[in-house]
């Protein structure tokens, strides 16, 4: 392989994102490897919209986009019959949520319910020993308000709700927990947490060491203990679906899918999986991807709980709680073009909507759900990705 002499990526320090900029960046590529970047330079928008979102920008990734639904949700925050924007590049996807949604929308459709809501950054103190760690704790349960007063300083719409303490050794693991409304609030749980530390190391009569994060908030990864105590939202769909809805869309009966269910329960215990239902991120990346979300967020949102009952009358009652599902309708990728505009279809582009937008992922979710559980049990689940799923270019 031929070496090739480092050189610095343009920049333009006066506009770095200009048309004139990103052009000059992608001359810079072909000059560097051969290659045009004809399809990723072909956008709708203003470069000019992307900066506090990208660096060094040359184009957009384009990924298709299809519809599903109408799927109806019967929430607190989201009402009425939706038509779901899903990005991929996976066959056969949104085809299965297309059907799941039909099923949801004939039995009467989805009720969704946001339970809780919480962000998280979570320090870590450091003293000599445990004693000195554990007085800090109760120094700090006595002075929450002063704590809680400093950290708002930072934000207009974030709120300090509590303060979790942990103890380990000469450490205390703290996790600082707001509400953020309709931002998903990670950057602006670290400002505040940092403001808040800094308070309290001004404040604290003892000598100590802290960093803004020792890990506990799980940012960006999946964590049980997230699933205990909630990260972004705690959000549960639930439905009743009927034995002859089902059989008639899916081919398969609830009794088959509840039995399917159990199973499913032991293959997740004993891989020690991270949820025992069968493909959250599937729905949610794409949902994701689709409205701006930071797709990153699904390692956490993905984390699941399934919880079927066959009701007496053969019907089967079945939902599922999403206990760290992270969204945002406002701030990070929400407002760019395409991404505006998916969530513009929801209703959820204006201000107050992020919970609404959180009914709506989980009402997707549980769709997703049905739908392959259903293929798995007919045994059509391999023949429809090859169907759907193959490429014929």
């Amino acid at each position: 392989m031929t070496e090739i002499p480092r050189q610095a990526i343009p920049r333009d320090p006066d506009d770095d994102y200009s048309e004139a900029a990103a052009e000059k960046r992608r001359a810079f590529v072909y000059d560097r490897t051969g290659i045009a970047l004809s399809h990723v330079s072909r956008y709708s928008f203003d470069p000019a919209i992307v900066q506090g979102h990208i660096e060094n920008f040359v184009g957009v990734a384009q990924v298709p986009i299809g519809l599903a639904g109408p799927l109806r949700i019967n929430g607190e925050h989201a009402t009425g019959d939706f038509y779901v924007p899903l990005a991929t590049t996976e066959g056969a996807l949104v085809a299965s949520y297309n059907r799941g949604m039909r099923l949801l929308s004939e039995c009467g459709g989805v009720k969704t319910t946001v339970v809780e809501r919480a962000m998280q950054r979570a320090p870590v103190f450091v003293f000599d020993d445990a004693l000195a760690a554990r007085n800090f704790g109760d120094w700090v349960e006595a002075n929450f308000e002063a704590i809680k007063q400093a950290a708002e300083t930072t934000t207009r719409f974030g709120k300090l709700t509590r303060i979790q303490q942990f103890a380990v050794g000469p450490l205390r693991e703290l996790r600082f927990n707001y509400e953020t409304g309709d931002a998903a609030g990670q950057n602006m749980s670290g400002k505040a947490t940092l403001a808040a530390c800094h308070w309290i190391k001004q404040a604290y009569p003892h000598p100590m060491r802290y960093v803004l994060t020792g890990n506990m908030e799980t940012d960006k990864k999946h964590s049980h203990i997230n699933m205990l105590l909630t990260r972004g939202k705690r959000v549960v769909a639930e439905a009743v679906v009927r034995d002859e809805a089902l059989k008639r869309i899916m081919g398969v009966g609830t009794k088959e899918v509840f039995a399917q269910r159990q199973l499913a329960n032991v293959g997740a215990f004993l891989a020690g999986s991270a949820s025992n239902s069968s493909h959250p991120a599937n729905g949610l990346a794409a949902m994701f991807i689709a409205t701006g979300q930071d797709a990153a967020d699904v390692a956490e949102s993905h984390g699941t709980i399934s919880y079927p009952l066959l009701l007496d009358n053969g019907d089967l009652y079945w939902s599922i709680t999403l206990t760290s599902l992270i969204v945002a309708t406002h701030g990070g990728g929400t407002g760019l073009a395409t991404q505006r505009e998916c969530l513009e279809m929801l209703g959820c582009a204006g201000e107050g909507t992020a919970d609404k937008f959180a009914e709506i992922c989980a009402g997707v979710v549980l769709a997703g759900e049905t739908s392959l559980g259903g293929a798995i049990l007919r045994g059509d689940w391999v023949e429809a990705h090859d169907r759907l799923g193959r490429h014929h270019g």
